[in-house]
């Protein structure tokens, strides 16, 4: 424990000392929780409707489902642990006692099937059990049923997103307070916020449900999450709805959270794909620490931890001037990762011998191992980070990797520390990487069309879930073929973490001190400017991904008159030609609407200025044929500085690196007529507004 947490103790300790012991038994705790790729099934419970599944809650079957009917369902997803909401009996509580307070946010998308008309509605729900009641879809948003509705034995609350209108309705398009009914106590129409729940084509919306349990009132906020920015906007300052609500005496007083939902003879998608929890909650336990206090005594307990503070005030004054110890951070990283014995992994590999060469980078070898006594075969980076100023960078990378969890990421097993060289052991990818596929001999049979698509669906995903899903923002910063891994079924695995880094909440970018790294052809125009990593250079590096693999040819090819492979296809679509772009080695064996479709995401993500790239969620839907590409202009666009909003810490950074420059430009032959891009910077000291 740190000197700062022993002294916040001590100081707590002393209070307690001087003051009457507690006489409530029972303590009001807080739950908090953030939900992003949703991939620990295990949290939550689900109805035989419902699933978990493409990184968000399908509270309703989703196109993907083995349930081919997706008319008349419901369904619901509650998170499996239940909560106390108010102290005492049931049913003997007054009404000026404390009830918990909670605070709910998610992300939600209400999709509408081929633009037909969308049903029923969506809502967030505290229920007294996991079960869905019988025969609750259509009007009954797997709430109630023609039997149940109206009863005070439901017990549940909800706050209803509705997308038809009933005879009690106000209309086809509001958000509603239920008590134990369908029906709402309060119903508020969305149409004046210019909200549609569920329009022509995808939108997403952020919703707050806030209780406060002192006043005993319930408020709810919508917002349009905007289609480029990937982060939560801030919650609007006035709700949509308010009202007045008291727990006690409605619900349960031990009751679970979670989502529910119906189609009726109309059908939409009702998805959820972050979820945000915070619940004050009664518990009769006090834990062990009172009970220690008051069992030996507060008095002495504050001496003994005095008595510690001063320990290790003596200890971090002491270890001010010591080297990291890097062998105890790796032993003490979060979920302990396995640590590997350094004969084991030298027998794997035949002593690391060159025929067991995977590849070679700035960052170290990689060699295959087979683990004889497991049966397990394994990928050994010999890691060797020389340019590193200290081992606490590698450690912050280390522990960025090591804490990833997605079914499209590269899995690190674990790791070795020997004579000073660390080694890191990884799932052992058999097909290699992509590029070996889409670059490999002329005579070799090409990768057929449907493997490629599915690899940049699931690169796709991974990115998505470093940039919005992970408990960081992570910028990949070497996003390229060749880091892209294909496991035994050519499934994309995103690999190679050693430019990665995770951001600071408040921050949108990594300035690397160095300069700009990564490969040429994937790094973003602006990046030569700030010297920073983004989320919008990260998808920069996405879009040479999806052209190379369509096209078959590398980013920085020489093609038909053209220096880099994207104003070749920029070229192609003012032309009315953009299939011609299609790697020729696939003949006619690819789908034609795919193929455009990448195409044209590949230039959307190629976008000189990074703030009109499409964010990773965009590009996630627009690769599922869920949402339009957004429209690419014929010609490519110049690069405009600076090309993104900015904060006040990219200000200052652009000012230092471009102070006393107003404008410069590139000759480049963007369309095969030797025309010139302008480049244009403003002036850092009066222009940066």
């Amino acid at each position: 424990m740190g000197l700062a947490a022993n002294l916040r103790i001590l100081a707590v300790l002393l209070c307690l000392a001087a003051a009457p012991p507690p006489v409530s038994a029972n303590s009001l705790k807080t739950f908090t929780a953030k939900y992003g790729a949703f991939d620990d099934n295990t949290l939550f419970a689900t109805t035989p409707a419902s699933l978990i599944g493409r990184d968000a809650l399908q509270v309703t079957p989703d196109t993907i489902s083995d349930i081919i009917n997706l008319t008349n369902q419901s369904g619901r997803v509650l998170l499996k642990q239940p909560f106390k909401l108010w102290k005492g009996p049931n049913n003997n509580s007054s009404s000026s006692d404390r009830v918990a307070s909670f605070n709910s946010s998610f992300l939600i998308n209400i999709f509408r099937i081929n633009n037909n008309p969308a049903g029923e509605g969506l809502a967030f729900v505290l229920v007294p059990d996991t079960n869905l009641p019988n025969n609750s879809s259509g009007q009954y948003l797997g709430l109630t049923n023609s039997t149940t509705d109206g009863l005070a034995s439901n017990r549940l609350i909800a706050v209803e997103f509705d997308t038809f209108k009933q005879d009690y309705d106000p209309d086809d398009n509001h958000v509603g307070l239920n008590i134990n009914s369908v029906e709402s106590k309060k119903a508020e129409s969305l149409n004046q916020s210019g909200i549609q729940l569920s329009p022509t084509g995808a939108k997403f919306y952020n919703v707050w449900v806030e209780y406060d349990g002192v006043k005993k009132t319930i408020q709810v906020y919508i917002i349009e999450q905007p289609e480029k920015d990937g982060a939560t906007p801030p919650r609007p300052d006035s709700p949509v709805l308010e009202e007045a609500l008291d727990l006690r005496g409605v619900v349960d007083q031990i009751s679970y959270f979670g989502f529910s939902a119906s189609t009726g003879n109309t059908i939409e998608l009702n998805c959820v794909l972050r979820w945000n929890l915070t619940v004050e909650y009664f518990s009769d336990d006090n834990g062990p620490l009172i009970k220690i206090l008051l069992g030996v005594g507060l008095p002495a307990v504050a001496v003994a931890v005095a008595a510690a503070v001063a320990v290790a005030y003596y200890r971090r004054r002491k270890k001010r001037s010591m080297p990291i110890n890097i062998l105890g951070a790796l032993k003490s990283l979060p979920g302990t990762p396995r640590e590997f014995e350094f004969k084991d992994l030298k027998k794997a590999t035949n002593n690391f011998d060159e025929k067991n060469k995977l590849g070679q980078g700035g960052y170290g070898v990689v060699y295959k191992g087979l683990l004889q006594n497991e049966g397990l075969e394994v990928a050994v980076k010999w890691f060797s980070r020389g340019d590193l100023k200290d081992q606490g960078d590698f450690l912050a990378e280390l522990m960025i990797i090591n804490r990833l969890r997605h079914k499209h990421l590269v899995r690190l097993l674990g790791w070795c520390h020997k004579n000073g060289k660390l080694l890191l052991v990884y799932d052992y990818m058999p097909n290699g990487s992509l590029d070996m596929h889409l670059f490999s001999d002329s005579n070799s049979k090409p990768l057929s069309w449907n493997l490629r698509y599915n690899i940049i669906s699931g690169a796709a995903s991974a990115l998505h879930y470093l940039h919005n899903e992970y408990d960081q923002r992570v910028v990949h910063r070497d996003l390229k073929a060749s880091n892209i891994m294909l496991d035994s079924n050519f499934n994309a695995r995103l690999g190679d973490f050693g430019l990665a880094r995770a951001l600071d909440t408040e921050k949108t970018s990594y300035t690397e001190a160095e300069g700009v790294l990564g490969t040429m052809g994937y790094i973003a125009p602006e990046c030569f400017h700030m010297g920073k990593a983004t989320q919008q250079s990260d998808i920069y590096a996405f879009g040479a991904v999806l052209l190379e693999v369509v096209c078959g040819l590398r980013p920085g090819t020489k093609v038909g008159g053209f220096q880099f492979l994207v104003d070749w296809v920029w070229y192609l679509h003012r032309e009315g030609r953009l299939l011609d772009a299609v790697d020729k080695r696939l003949g006619e064996e690819y789908v034609v609407e795919e193929a455009e479709r990448v195409l044209l995401l590949g230039l959307a993500c190629s976008h000189p200025i990074a703030s009109e790239r499409p964010q990773t969620q965009a590009i996630v839907q627009i690769i599922s044929g869920s949402v339009a590409v957004p429209h690419v202009p014929p010609f490519k666009p110049a690069f405009v500085w600076p090309s993104m909003p900015m904060g006040l810490e990219d200000i200052s950074q652009a000012t230092t690196t471009m102070t006393n420059t107003t404008s410069f430009s590139i000759s480049t032959s963007n369309f095969g007529t030797g025309s010139t891009s302008q480049y244009v910077s403003r002036d850092s000291n009066f222009n940066l507004v």
